[in-house]
């Protein structure tokens, strides 16, 4: 054998050799780092082969009312029972072999099998005839607050979240349009293709302009930055750059400050002064209340935006009231809402309260936990004391309540494809806030005032007298 032969014989095996350390390497790799994620997935066939010997856990509300629940029927084979069709379909979700899960049902599959179970079912439980019983888990929702929450958005497109706005706990949670969990093989084609999308949980995931409910960022930045628009003269529209900003109906308000600017929801002057402020301003703040930011959820969730790229004074301005390319999903803007009645600090929002054996015994729980905080005591006093003022003699009075203080902040955001949406995020009392509210009604043509306030108003009411 000649030095030729030699070297192409060892080139061979050095390509052999290093094909399986990659191999071992790349099977390394899901074994240690996506084994949970593979052991969860709705398309492991040996998971669905398990799903079939274990007794799934079941859904229960704040208040330990069953929502969901497994059974076996006379045939001994596992049956999936969901109390509500419609009420839950995008917390819960749907766990079907046809169509895969949805929901918690696919965030805390794990929990809900309890995957101990998986190394036992065809050992120590099997040779003692013991039947695998998965988790239960515990919302923070409240079943007659979600109940409420659906019966005002019912006919109607957009979603709205309740939350407490000091421990994180989600109380309701309603997307519309939304869908029967009970009818999907009869109904999958036609939810699939309908252009409304009831699929979507426009909650967590529908991304849209929040109109003027981020001036609450504007003018808190505006105070961050000692920057102030005072003796500003109002005269229903600002030309920037050539682009024409008016307010609604091109109402002049005449000489304002910022208190009075915020009451009336007047587009020129926040527009003006978010130019004065700069985008890295309010970017900054905007990024304190988690725009730009990931944050564990649930459920899945889309991230909500403020553009990093250069802005012209154009897009600043836009900004300023919520239009341009800012983009929120309604949980964003509970969040921010939160932050302000909960004295600056951003806690993070929550389904679940805890995972708990078939018998009782704590598996999980989720604590309180603080992402952030978005400002000084004296800063956001004075953004909650301007939002009181919303509901008590400015836009928001629609959300106002007998014996009780609302603080809120109404918005219409303008919408390139369609009517305007319609916002309202506020929380109550103001002094000692219980209840945090976001309302987005999709599309629905008119002001946040006139539409998305008065049923903030109803729900804190309803929260406040019934929740536990």
């Amino acid at each position: 054998m000649n030095d030729v032969e030699k070297k192409k014989i060892l080139r061979v095996l050095s390509l052999m050799v290093l094909l399986n350390v990659t191999l071992v390497l790349y099977l390394s790799y899901f074994q240690i780092f996506q084994a949970d994620k593979i052991k969860q997935s709705s398309y492991n066939k040996r998971l669905w082969a398990n799903e079939d010997k274990v007794l799934r856990g079941s859904f229960y509300d704040r208040n330990k009312k069953v929502l969901v629940y497994s059974e076996k029927d006379e045939e001994e084979k596992i049956n999936r029972i969901y109390k509500y069709d419609h009420l839950y379909s995008h917390i819960i979700g749907y766990s079907s072999r046809e169509y895969g899960k949805a929901g918690l049902e696919k965030s805390y599959n794990s929990y809900l099998l309890d995957e101990g179970n998986f190394f036992d079912i065809s050992g120590v439980k099997e040779l003692l005839d013991k039947e695998s019983i998965g988790n239960d888990i515990v919302l923070t929702i409240d079943h007659d607050m979600q109940l409420k929450t659906r019966e005002l958005l019912l006919g109607k497109k957009g979603s709205i979240i309740t939350m407490n706005p000091k421990t994180g706990e989600i109380y309701s949670m309603i997307s519309m349009p939304d869908f029967n969990v009970n009818t999907l093989k009869d109904d999958w084609d036609k939810i699939i293709d309908d252009t409304n999308s009831p699929l979507l949980n426009r909650a967590t995931q529908g991304l849209y302009p929040p109109g003027s409910t981020f001036k609450i960022i504007t003018a808190l930045s505006s105070l961050q930055n000692n920057i102030d628009n005072d003796d500003f003269t109002c005269t229903g529209s600002t030309t920037i750059n050539g682009y024409t900003i008016r307010d609604y109906d091109s109402k002049s308000h005449g000489i304002v400050d910022m208190n009075e600017a915020f009451r009336v929801s007047c587009n020129t002057y926040f527009a003006e002064i978010a130019v004065k402020l700069g985008q890295s301003n309010i970017l900054q703040t905007s990024e304190k209340f988690y725009f730009n930011k990931d944050f564990d959820f649930d459920l899945d969730i889309k991230k909500s935006s403020f553009p990093t790229n250069k802005m012209d004074k154009t897009e600043l301005a836009a900004s300023g009231i919520g239009q341009g390319k800012i983009l929120a999903t309604p949980l964003e803007m509970l969040m921010v809402a939160s932050g302000i009645a909960n004295d600056g600090n951003i806690v993070k929002p929550h389904l679940v309260s805890k995972v708990l054996t078939h018998d009782g015994i704590l598996v999980k729980s989720n604590d309180i936990e603080i992402l952030s905080n978005a400002g000084s005591h004296n800063d956001v006093e004075q953004i909650k004391n301007m939002m009181v003022e919303v509901v008590e003699n400015g836009t928001g009075t629609q959300a106002k309540i007998n014996g009780i203080t609302v603080a809120g902040k109404t918005g219409t955001a303008e919408n390139a494809s369609g009517n305007n949406h319609a916002w309202f995020v506020g929380f109550a009392p103001a002094e000692d806030p219980k209840i945090a509210v976001v309302v987005l009604l999709e599309e629905e043509g008119s002001t946040g005032g006139s539409k998305a306030a008065p049923i903030a108003g109803e729900l804190i009411k309803f929260g406040l007298n019934n929740i536990k």
